[in-house]
């Protein structure tokens, strides 16, 4: 018979301004592997924050049962105490220290004299990594490993405080698909050595490999729980918006005109490594219009021939020939490519896309703040009527344009990305992995104004590691392979088959 381990009875939590939970219900068993799906900002993260003592209790209104007793946690050393441990979306350790070091930071191993003990702290922390499956030596500074080897070092971390109930936030994110699969695999292991876990995310096909049940929640509300014999994509679907999609994206009959962007001989070398060739004798066109889906690998050179276009150079040798609407062009900087009518959305908006402490206000105005500009100052009142009207138009969800970036979701963080370049009023729009990170519902949004773009006559630029994604939304496909176009295809013969075939076409040697 089953066991239950945490139930959470009517939790409501209130921001000003913002229901974020409401009444909301929630237990996992013993043993299992629970999912909590939602689009962004249904409450998913803000109901384990009150869970692990993020939102202390107090601070919200309901009763938390875990292992047969009320508790009331202060703080994250509260849960932990007790054997909860949550390791959040943006992962919390430091780039400088080693990775033993993280793993331990304030549960630190220590000997004679109150010292910390090396020895015993790498030996420990090689143990905990071998269980992880991590081959590093555990004096390896974090920053010197990628994004899927950290998670897994919050693992190692979270297993060494003798963790019993493990909450995964968004876990895959920022993950290819390799580490990804390497992580499930792990979360699975976890399940058989008796560790209970709650992995929150989006991604249904990852949902479906290891969830036991799903819950799913939307608008702050729990709408029901599912075991994993009767979970479907169409059903999560349909719960976390509220409504069928029975289109994964909406119509779009295109109304292509003559060509706007034409690009030639683009090549680009790697900065730090200047006999690299990333971009190699590159040469597309974009028609006034037009959606054109580019298609790659990991690696493939992508982001590089995007980041190299819009004037990211940072020191990069750089070759090839940018016209626009016949005219040659120069893209050296970012400042000339936008003035020149092009704009870029990063994939990292995070990084490079919005200043998460400014409000949504600036963050939309920044880039076009001469077109706000009244003798030499920027007028606050247009800024704030701009950003207002973006507010309402793309449907960002935030009660007003004063609002930090950083608290919006993913979905509406994007949108707000989207509003800034939009306002710059370019020509083409690259969209670099324009929906990475949101949900079904606000995925369909995006999608939704990529097509609005189009039908204003600006060519559209897209980037995506979803492949359905491309082809669902493009009117025309470029594969790119180690740096170069191996081919490209009019989206009535741009099967999945034919576009992989184009990305893993090797270089000739």
């Amino acid at each position: 018979m089953s066991e239950t381990i945490l139930e959470m009875r009517g939790i409501t939590k209130t921001f000003p301004g913002v229901k974020a939970l409401s009444n909301v219900n929630f237990s996992v068993e013993r043993g299992e592997i629970h999912a909590i799906c939602g689009e962004n900002g249904a409450g998913k993260s803000t109901l384990m924050k009150v869970l692990s003592g993020v939102y202390p209790h107090g601070s919200y209104d309901g009763e938390i049962r875990y292992a047969d007793e009320v508790v009331e946690f202060k703080n994250l050393r509260d849960s932990e105490a007790r054997g909860i441990v949550i390791i959040h979306q943006e992962l919390a350790l430091s780039p400088y220290l080693s990775i033993a070091e993280n793993i331990f930071l304030n549960n630190e191993r220590k000997g004679a004299g109150g010292l910390i003990d090396w020895n015993k702290t790498n030996y420990e922390a090689a143990a905990l990594l071998k269980r992880v499956g991590l081959k590093e030596n555990p004096t390896t500074s974090v920053n010197q490993i990628g994004v899927g080897k950290q998670q897994l070092v919050e693992i190692a971390k979270a297993l060494s405080k003798e963790v019993k109930l493990l909450i995964l936030d968004e876990p895959t994110a920022a993950l290819n698909d390799e580490d990804s699969d390497h992580l499930l695999d792990l979360i699975l292991s976890l399940r058989e050595q008796g560790i209970t876990s709650i992995i929150i995310s989006h991604k249904l096909n990852e949902i479906k490999k290891v969830a036991d049940t799903v819950t799913v929640i939307r608008d702050g509300k729990t709408i029901e729980t599912i075991a994993k014999a009767d979970v479907t994509e169409d059903r999560i679907i349909k719960d976390m918006v509220g409504r069928d999609l029975e289109h994964r994206y909406p119509d779009h009959e295109p109304q292509i005109g003559e060509e706007l962007l034409r690009v030639e001989d683009w090549t680009a070398h790697h900065p730090q490594d200047p006999s690299r060739v990333v971009v190699d004798n590159v040469s597309i066109n974009v028609r006034a219009g037009e959606i054109v889906g580019i298609a790659g690998l990991m690696g493939a050179g992508r982001t590089e021939f995007a980041m190299s276009l819009f004037g990211h150079s940072y020191g990069t040798r750089i070759s090839g020939k940018v016209f626009l609407r016949g005219r040659e062009i120069k893209t050296r900087t970012v400042a000339e490519a936008i003035e020149n009518g092009i704009a870029y959305a990063t994939e990292d908006r995070k990084t490079y896309g919005l200043n998460l402490i400014e409000d949504i206000k600036r963050n939309i105005s920044m880039a076009s703040l001469k077109k706000l500009e009244r003798g030499g100052l920027v007028d606050d009142n247009e800024e704030y009527k701009v950003a207002n009207g973006y507010r309402r138009s793309m449907n960002i969800k935030a009660p007003n344009v004063l609002v930090p970036t950083g608290k919006l979701s993913g979905g509406n963080q994007q949108k707000v990305v989207l509003s800034k370049w939009i306002y710059s009023d370019p020509e083409v729009l690259i969209l670099d992995e324009p929906t990475r990170g949101i949900d079904v519902g606000a995925k369909y949004e995006i999608y939704t104004i990529i097509n609005k773009l189009a039908a204003e006559g600006k060519g559209v630029i897209v980037i995506s590691s979803e492949l359905p994604e491309l082809l669902g939304i493009s009117d025309r496909v470029y594969a790119l392979s180690e740096g170069r176009i191996t081919g490209e295809l009019p989206i009535g013969d741009a099967t999945p088959e034919n576009v992989l075939k184009l990305m893993t076409m090797e270089k000739p040697r």
